[in-house]
């Protein structure tokens, strides 16, 4: 098994314990999934190579579509992508007209994230390594840094808003040049979304443009083709949380939303969003409801159907829709065994319980709780991690003492309207 490096494998333990999803070293606790992992991967080797891509996971709660989210965000910043998740709520919509698209668009850019910088604001890392490529060229070519810098984003300027955003990078380096810091942070503003005014955006950066709740998706675009200009390998979004669409109460507000996301499943499947992949989560009240649901709006039904022959056990991961199945008790005996041997470094020999404990633990959660404590794997692995602390802190007892006694960790299942997907964890 994978050495781990012990920040990892505290920030891993302290997120389980709080019984949320570790944002960095999923690949240790990973079960199950492969199918599902290997389409993904395939998308992002084609994101790599100036394709697009696009998901949608679609999962009940609990079924593991932050973790899934999540693992495939890790797996897209070890390939050398540009990465960003947002969870969408009633403040952050992909269409508006009093701010919640432009709020969207904001944390997606405040969150993005390296392969050194993986805790996101990682945006001015990568104009700062755009610009060091350009002075390390000019050294060797005895151009001026300005020319190589819009010579290289000058296919940008083809595009809408590509002028002002070679301007604002341009400015950017005028200020990083001059030791101006103010320069540096209004460009970054700009590029962040966080102009209201273009007035302000004229007098202090000499743009016509500002970006906001109708232009925001293009300036996404226009941004995943920088980064691969910069070096990366592309762009690739994560969007949690869709069933804030369908909980819109609004009809027109809802289908505008939806027609938002239309465009976006337009321009991935034709080919037109270069350089960037995008992936949602949701429920599949979320995805099939014809009432409320992407289903409601006919030319997302059209797009986003299944396969009908994938069915009875059949199935087909080509399409845009990856349905996400609850883990099963092998799953999470294997899922327990591997935190069991994580909390041991990985080493046999220095395991607190054996591995025929895991199942007389599941047995007892299974007769505490029944079939509701394997519906989340949240509850059954945060009793776990405590049974574990116990042990590492009182070396004197045995876990045969603790089995019998433990008290699961339970959760208030709620149905899907009332829940929050962000508390269910796997």
């Amino acid at each position: 098994m994978q050495a781990i490096k012990p920040v990892v494998k505290e920030q891993i333990f302290r997120s389980l314990r709080a019984g949320v999803v570790p944002r960095i070293g999923q690949q240790y606790i990973q079960v199950g999934r492969e199918p599902e992992v290997t389409a993904l991967i395939k998308d992002i080797d084609n994101i790599a190579e100036g394709g697009s891509a696009i998901r949608f996971i679609i999962g009940e709660y609990g079924s593991g579509k932050t973790f899934f989210l999540n693992l495939v965000r890790a797996i897209a910043l070890q390939k050398g992508l540009v990465t960003s998740s947002v969870d969408l709520s009633p403040n952050k919509r992909l269409y508006s007209k009093t701010g919640q698209a432009k709020a969207l668009y904001t944390e997606l850019i405040r969150n993005l994230s390296t392969r050194t910088r993986q805790d996101g604001n990682a945006i001015e890392g990568i104009i700062q390594k755009f610009l060091s490529a350009c002075s390390e060229e000019a050294e060797t070519s005895g151009q001026p840094v300005r020319n190589l810098i819009v010579k290289k984003l000058n296919p940008l300027t083809e595009l809408p808003n590509g002028y002002d955003f070679q301007k604002v990078l341009l400015t950017y380096y005028a200020g990083y040049e001059r030791g101006n810091d103010d320069l540096c942070q209004e460009s970054l503003r700009w590029l962040c979304g966080e102009y209201s005014s273009k007035l302000d955006a004229k007098r202090e950066l000499d743009v016509r443009t500002i970006i906001n709740d109708e232009n925001y998706y293009t300036q996404l675009k226009l941004f995943a083709r920088f980064v691969r200009i910069a070096g990366y390998k592309g762009l690739f979004l994560c969007l949690d949380e869709m069933v804030n669409i369908y909980k819109i109460q609004h009809p027109t507000t809802r289908n505008s939303n939806y027609e938002q996301l239309l465009g976006i499943v337009n321009d991935a499947l034709q080919g037109e969003s270069v350089g960037l992949g995008l992936i949602f989560g949701g429920t599949p009240e979320f995805h099939t409801d014809t009432h409320r649901g992407m289903f409601s709006y006919e030319a997302l039904r059209s797009r986003l159907a299944g396969n009908s022959f994938a069915k009875n056990g059949i199935v087909d991961f080509s399409g845009p829709v990856i349905a996400l199945q609850r883990l099963d008790q092998n799953d999470v005996f294997v899922l327990l065994d591997k935190i069991r041997l994580l909390y041991a470094n990985n080493e046999e020999n220095k395991t607190l319980l054996p591995k025929e404990a895991i199942e007389q633990f599941m047995n007892h959660c299974n007769k505490s709780l029944g079939s509701t404590c394997f519906r989340t794997p949240r509850n059954i692995i945060t009793t776990f991690i405590h049974l574990l602390d116990v042990l590492d802190q009182n070396p004197e007892s045995k876990w045969q003492d603790f089995i019998g006694s433990l008290e699961v960790v339970k959760d208030d299942y709620q149905e899907p309207d009332d829940i929050d997907d962000d508390l269910v964890s796997f």
